[in-house]
């Protein structure tokens, strides 16, 4: 009888016993160092990472080794700018008008697995019509493949500015939106707008600052809220918790935006010298979104791609977000990185690693924008953007060296997000 209960208690201890999982990697991109590290073996329990070893070390019988010994490792990548709900396509002006909640859903879906399996295993998503949230609780529910998504919801915009819902629809349509859906007037506005996204379920709150590209709308780069709007907007965010991000392609839009209080500029297409030295002195960041410079440059010369007033703006825009890119880098401003994905196909966040050491930053740099900046602005420096003991389990690798080929970005081979392997 003793040696039945002895047998009993070694069979539960055994099942009780979780099963590790060994990561024997070649190249382990040690991105708080920036330095290239070789055979290690990382060793991921549940979720986390328990230990990063010399060497390449087994566990106990039952534990897991996954063979990364020909390919270089870092953590999962973080884009800082995305729109999960959308992907750019001729008819995706009209599909405002033709598609329901449900459809956009279905569709963020296959856009949410596509990123994942491309290795970002974290996204921040820039504003769309509350999918996005549904989205994201849908991801940290297991209920779809995803990154981890931080989202603003619904951008915020003035009347008539760049995330106006309404712009260029029927007069029958269009009404008087309010704060409730992201429109903003006043400065007791702003605070109410604000207060509605944290109803709404939002992680963090982003402003259209200026005019963009692709609105329905004639300008560019107007500057398109008060500083006293930004600062209330800034303020109230404060309060609940939430960082701002600005999307800004106008340099009197940006000069507000970073005086208001804002964390991150969206794209600064426009900035100048001045500009850079205040987001150096106020620690803002810069997200460049480079890909999606390129991506309308090229769509805006396929007729009928765009309507008509979108034409000249991304014609005029597009082409020099790079330049700024690389002027704003030099200059000393911080980059974090960031794609506008959804723009362009989800997927192929990665080019923009190519566009970022194209215009002069080293390819392990770019790497640390993607990781450890990434994080630190997420307010998640603890947890993720390293591999390290105690971090999250989000570890990616690719065939290449990337300080060699950087295009070895774009075609990522093992994919896990909190311990579980979703690509080998």
């Amino acid at each position: 009888m003793k040696f039945f209960y002895t047998l009993l208690f070694a069979l539960i201890s055994i099942t009780l016993t979780a099963q590790d999982t060994y990561l024997h990697c070649g190249k382990l991109i040690d991105t708080k160092s920036g330095k290239m590290l070789t055979e290690r073996t990382i060793v991921v329990s549940g979720n986390k990472i328990s230990k990063v070893e010399i060497g390449y070390t087994e566990g106990e019988s039952g534990d897991i080794i996954i063979d990364l010994k020909d390919k270089t490792v870092m953590p999962g990548l973080i884009d800082m700018h995305v729109h999960m709900e959308s992907e750019s396509n001729p008819k995706a002006y009209l599909e405002r008008y033709t598609n329901n909640e449900a459809d956009v859903a279905y569709n963020s879906v296959g856009f949410a697995k596509t990123t994942l399996m491309a290795g970002f295993t974290t996204v921040r998503d820039l504003g769309g019509s509350g999918v996005n949230i549904a989205l994201k609780k849908a991801i940290a529910q297991g209920k779809i493949d995803g990154p981890r998504i931080f989202t603003a919801g619904k951008s915020l915009a003035t009347t008539g500015g760049h995330a106006d819902p309404t712009n260029g629809g029927n007069k029958a349509l269009i009404g008087d939106p309010g704060p409730k859906d992201g429109v903003v007037n006043s400065v007791e506005d702003a605070k109410k707008a604000v207060r509605q996204r944290y109803k709404n379920g939002a992680d963090l709150i982003k402003i259209t600052a200026t005019g963009g590209v692709l609105s329905v709308a004639k300008s560019s780069s107007n500057p398109q809220f008060t500083v006293e709007e930004i600062k209330a907007i800034c303020k109230t965010a404060k309060d609940y918790g939430f960082h701002v991000a600005a999307h800004a392609h106008g340099d009197e839009g940006m000069q507000r935006a970073i005086i208001g209080g804002v964390t991150t500029i969206e794209h600064g297409t426009l900035m100048s010298t001045k500009t850079m030295d205040l987001m150096k002195k106020n620690k803002a960041y810069l997200v460049p979104t480079i890909t999606a410079g390129k991506e309308v440059t090229e769509k805006a010369t396929i007729a009928g791609y765009y309507p008509d007033v979108i034409v000249p703006k991304a014609l005029e825009i597009g082409p020099q977000i790079q330049d700024t890119f690389k002027k704003a880098y030099k200059r000393g401003v911080r980059i974090a990185f960031g794609t506008d994905a959804g723009v362009f196909k989800h997927g192929q966040n990665a080019k923009e690693f190519g566009y970022m050491v194209e215009a002069g930053m080293p390819a392990i740099t770019a790497i640390q924008c993607a990781t450890i900046v990434n994080a630190k602005v997420l307010n998640m420096s603890k947890e993720l953007g390293q591999i390290a003991p105690d971090f999250i389990a989000d570890i990616v690798a690719v065939n290449d060296d990337p300080s060699k080929e950087i295009k070895t970005m774009e075609n990522v081979v093992f994919v896990m997000k909190e311990g579980k392997i979703y690509k080998q």
